[in-house]
Order: structure tokens, then C-alpha cells, then sequence
């Protein structure tokens, strides 16, 4: 049997919240779990992929620990480590920092854990597969969306001002996508660029200065959850409702609000859930000894006025 790191066992147990002192060692008798290393627990998106994760474990008779990792990169390295040392079956990661959790994925891959990225995509590496959707055609679609929209309602120009999350790699992918669609047309000039840092009091606060320093703003483009959320407070909260449209990633109750209300015209919408769903679907197929595709792709929709009613059950 492998030795246990206790120390590192008591500091996920701790930061998880998710296991009491007396499991410590209950993962080595209790087989087969999997473990899921996730991002953070503040927002919607993560937790509607635990949920995910949650319900096809249970379906298949497996067991599910969650680590939270607070936005920290270092904690996922670290609780990956941990989940090696417990000797768990499978590892699902939404990775921070997607170069810096290779070493923890190698070091899964030679201990013969297979390894899941879920959402955020890894360089080459021994990742048995990776799941979600692809974050760079992601952010071409609504920019495709947004080009026309420009074209179509804004008479063919538009001041652009983008919230985005510099420390995400996943967000930075959104980012590229949809600046390098706009370029297509040269009436959309791009006022800024600042960084919520993933976080939506962050966000509110960049996308305040954003409206306050660029007066001639008409569009606003974020690239996630937090700073779509943070863009719609800042323009609720200096009245622009009338002159800058939002556009973004993930909806929310409040996105959909923002949506009735006509100043949030687009949201590209993933389906974190079944990405969950998909990932504990991979590692029963591999743990079975079957193979699995590297990318498994879980489509988006471009949600606005004329379809966000079918999405609206979800978040009540």
C-alpha cells in the first residue's frame, strides 16, 4: 500500500471542508473514488459542474471528493499530490494555471491515475483527455455574433471596452478568439482592456473605471462568469443602460435580468454540468479499460432575447 502524506491530507481535508478528520484514510478502503480539483466554489459555472460531476458519480457507483482551491493555483498542485498519495482511481482538474499543473499531471500519469482537464485546456502532456469547450472558437463565435449585431443595430461602429481575467488562461483563450473576429471590421475600435481578475467585486470595480475613463463606451465584451457580473453592475450603477450594450460569457439570473432589460444582448452559454457529467463518463470508460477520444467537445449556445426563455428554469 502506498504511504500517506498525512500532512498534506489534513490541509486538503481542512481546505475542502469536504472531509472530516476521521476519513483521513477512508479513501484508500473505499474504492473506487475519483477527485475532482476544482477552481473555486464562488462561482455559479463550478458549482453547476460539481453537480455534474456529483450525479454521474453516484449513477455509476463511484465516490467523489471536491477540492476547492480558492483561485489558487498552488493549492491544485498540491491537493493533486494528495489525491496521488490516497491512491484515488481517477483526477478531474479545472486547471489556474494550465503550464504549472503539468508536473502534478505527470506525476499522476507515472503513479497510473488517469488524468481529466475539464474546462481549462492543458499543453500536450499525459492528460488522458481533455473536456469542455474550445475557449478560443468560443470567443470567435460571439464575436461573430457581435460583429454583426454592430453592423446590423449599431450602424456599423462600436467603442469597445473588454473585462477580462488576465490570470485565467482559459479567459485570455476568450479573449483572443473574439479580438482577432472584430478585427474583420474597422468601425469597432477597442477603448481598453482591463482585468477582473476573475473575481466580481474586481470585475465591478475595472469595468466602473473602464465606463469612467471612456465616456464614448457603447460595448462592453467579458470574458467570464465574474466579469460578465461585474459589467452589469458597473453599468447599472452608472446608468449606461441605454448606451452600452454587454455582451459575455455564462449566465446568471442576473444576466438574464440584464437580457429583459435589453442592455445584456448576448451570453455565450456552456453547459458546465454536462462537462462534469462527461468527465466522470471518461474516467469510468478508462478505469473499464476501454479508450477514450483526447477532446471531448460540449457545445455552447449563444443565448439573447429570442431564446433565453428555455434557459430560464435553470437558474430560479
Amino acid at each position: 500500500m502506498m504511504a500517506f502524506n498525512t500532512r498534506k491530507l489534513r490541509a486538503v481535508a481542512l481546505a475542502t471542508g469536504l472531509l472530516s478528520a476521521g476519513s483521513l484514510f477512508s479513501l484508500a478502503k473505499a474504492a473506487p473514488t475519483y477527485a475532482l480539483v476544482q477552481i473555486n466554489q464562488q462561482a455559479l459555472f463550478f458549482n453547476q459542474m460539481n453537480n455534474g460531476a456529483q450525479e454521474a458519480a453516484k449513477a455509476s457507483g463511484k465516490n467523489l471528493v471536491i477540492f476547492n482551491a480558492n483561485d489558487n493555483p498552488v493549492s491544485q498542485n498540491d491537493a493533486i499530490e494528495t489525491y496521488i498519495q490516497q491512491g484515488v482511481k481517477g483526477i478531474m482538474v479545472d486547471a489556474i494555471d494550465v503550464n504549472g499543473i503539468m508536473p502534478a499531471i505527470k506525476e499522476a500519469a507515472a503513479a497510473r491515475i488517469p488524468v481529466i482537464a475539464i474546462d481549462a485546456v492543458l499543453p500536450a502532456g499525459p492528460q488522458a483527455a481533455q473536456v469542455g469547450v474550445d475557449n478560443l472558437e468560443g470567443g470567435k463565435i460571439i464575436g461573430h455574433y457581435f460583429v454583426d449585431y454592430v453592423a446590423k443595430n449599431m450602424g456599423g461602429k462600436a467603442r469597445l471596452g473588454i473585462v477580462g481575467a488576465l490570470n485565467s488562461a482559459v479567459q485570455n483563450q476568450r479573449q483572443k478568439g473574439f479580438e482577432e473576429t472584430i478585427k474583420s471590421n474597422p468601425g469597432i475600435t477597442v477603448a481598453d482592456v482591463v482585468d477582473g481578475q476573475n473575481v466580481q467585486d474586481s470585475a465591478m470595480t475595472a469595468a466602473e473605471n473602464l465606463i469612467t475613463g471612456n465616456p464614448d463606451l457603447t460595448a462592453i465584451y467579458a470574458t467570464g462568469e465574474p466579469a460578465l457580473l461585474g459589467a452589469i453592475a458597473a453599468v447599472e450603477n452608472q446608468g449606461r443602460q441605454k448606451e452600452i450594450k454587454v455582451f459575455g460569457w455564462d449566465l446568471t439570473s442576473k444576466a438574464i435580468s440584464g437580457i429583459d432589460g435589453g442592455y445584456v444582448t448576448a451570453v455565450l452559454q456552456q453547459d458546465p454540468k454536462k462537462m462534469g457529467e462527461e468527465a466522470v463518463k471518461a474516467l469510468n470508460a478508462i478505469t473499464a479499460g476501454k479508450t477514450v477520444s483526447k477532446t471531448i467537445l460540449v457545445p455552447a449556445t449563444v443565448v439573447t432575447k429570442a431564446n433565453v426563455d428555455s434557459y430560464r428554469a435553470m437558474f430560479k
